[in-house]
């Protein structure tokens, strides 16, 4: 390949990576590759032909837009299934070291693997939980189904908004697991990849590969299960499964950002078995644990937090942890930058920036907000609701999400019924044409801005 069309690509890929989570950067782009360019053209190679209609269905609106950026013209893509030539994992149930997988290896085909070997976090793990009062239950529960799998509490969902430590609960299960029984053979993913891949498995007839691999699990871990919404093929598999494996007595583990009867179009028959173990709520945390959580992320990073510093950042950075460890992480990252140590000059100076941009402004704030101005219900936003009542109101809140707060794309569509990226960018450029052209909206919209910049 030509340096400089690798060159274009690999800053495509850059401008994706922003847009995207890093799952999905990692299973759709990262597996593409150029195969010819042109002076407003270029031919997208992939690995199996699914890609094509799952990438047009869902992200070709950001594919597009970031090749258009990059050559600053429109460009005209077309995909063509060719292989890569690397070379892939191919999936052992049994717990096997890294070396001995890598002689497992083979070529790349257009089937890809069902399933990969188990990739946890080493910092996530139970020790490095912050235990308060907003998440002792789930803490509590998660540590239980750890030490007994199957017998405590099955299934066990825990739910929570985002960055509020689901997935840390459930590595940190898995890593108990593994440590007393090696042999035990988890299968941990999150929903999107367990639906991509039942796609995958349907376009390439292996259903039962699918199906058999999932069943055969003796513990099955899904984070985010609300992206089950509206994907009615995906539920009645996924309904089968969870089946399956609680009739073997086989631990099920699932997180969401809203409890079960919220999650739009989940059928009953799913929605109830959800409930026949533990529900488990995380709330944002109180003042103490964000101050407590500070230190923490700190101190693994080899660094004390003084005392004041971590207070002000429990005051300031109210609900999402990641956004806690971000500002840490920017504050150590400062403060060696200029040669200091860390302390409250320090600090603000490091956060300026980031708490002037309003970061304090949540979906909450915003959904609140939308909610109480257009008098519609919290179930609308989240609904499948198509009328203009209800559909108006979405999109505006969307469009102030984007305006207001730090969420990525996949966030707020999440937060709003399981939405996916398109959708968020569709109804974002709308209101923003009706903005220009309507006067109304115009007046609408920036009266809630000024009460979310104003109440943040």
């Amino acid at each position: 390949m030509p340096q400089q069309t690798q060159q274009v690509w690999e800053e495509t890929l850059s401008k994706i990576q922003g847009r995207v989570s890093g799952r999905q950067f990692e299973t759709w782009f990262r597996r593409m590759h150029p195969v010819d360019i042109g002076a407003d053209s270029l031919v997208l190679g992939i690995p199996a032909a699914f890609y094509r209609e799952w990438i047009e269905k869902h992200y070709l609106t950001i594919l597009q837009q970031a090749l258009n950026e990059t050559f600053g013209r429109d460009v005209k893509i077309s995909f063509v299934v060719d292989a890569p030539q690397h070379k892939q994992l191919s999936f052992d149930w049994q717990a096997r070291s890294h070396e001995s997988a890598l002689q497992q290896e083979a070529p790349l085909t257009t089937e890809i693997d069902i399933f990969e070997p188990l990739q946890l976090n080493d910092k996530y793990v139970f020790e490095d939980f912050v235990v308060g009062p907003s998440n002792r239950l789930a803490h509590a529960a998660a540590v239980a189904v750890s030490e007994s799998p199957g017998r405590t509490y099955n299934p066990l969902f825990i739910q929570g908004s985002v960055g509020l430590g689901k997935t840390h609960l459930l590595q940190a299960i898995c890593h108990a697991v593994r440590r007393r029984d090696p042999s035990v053979r988890i299968l941990m993913l999150p929903c999107e990849a367990f639906v991509n891949k039942f796609i995958a498995a349907v376009q390439q007839g292996s259903t039962m590969d699918f199906r058999n691999r999932c069943r055969s699990a003796d513990m099955l871990v899904i984070d985010d299960i609300h992206f089950l919404a509206n994907k009615e093929r995906t539920q009645e598999e996924f309904f089968h499964t969870f089946n399956a494996l609680y009739n073997a007595q086989k631990q099920i583990v699932l997180s969401s950002d809203c409890a079960p009867h919220e999650i739009p179009t989940l059928e009953e028959r799913v929605v109830s078995r959800f409930k026949w173990g533990m529900v488990a709520n995380i709330e944002p945390p109180c003042f103490e644990t964000r101050a407590a959580i500070a230190r923490k992320k700190a101190h693994e990073r080899g660094r004390e937090l003084p005392n004041e510093v971590a207070l002000y950042l429990a005051e300031n950075i109210e609900t999402n942890i990641r956004e806690l460890e971000g500002a840490v992480v920017k504050i150590i990252g400062y403060a060696s930058l200029i040669n200091k140590e860390i302390s409250m000059e320090t600090a603000k100076e490091a956060l300026r920036d980031v708490l002037q941009r309003g970061r304090r402004v949540r979906m909450e704030d915003v959904r609140n907000a939308v909610l109480e101005y257009y008098k519609i219900k919290p179930s609308d936003l989240k609904s499948r609701s198509r009328s203009k009542s209800v559909a108006f109101p979405r999109q505006v809140c969307m469009y102030l999400a984007r305006k207001h707060t730090n969420c990525s794309l996949e966030e707020i569509g999440s937060f709003l019924g399981g939405r996916d990226h398109t959708t968020v960018l569709y109804a974002e450029e709308k209101i923003s044409q009706e903005y220009q052209k309507n006067p109304q909206v115009k007046h609408d919209i920036n009266l809630l801005s000024k009460k979310l910049t104003q109440g943040a």
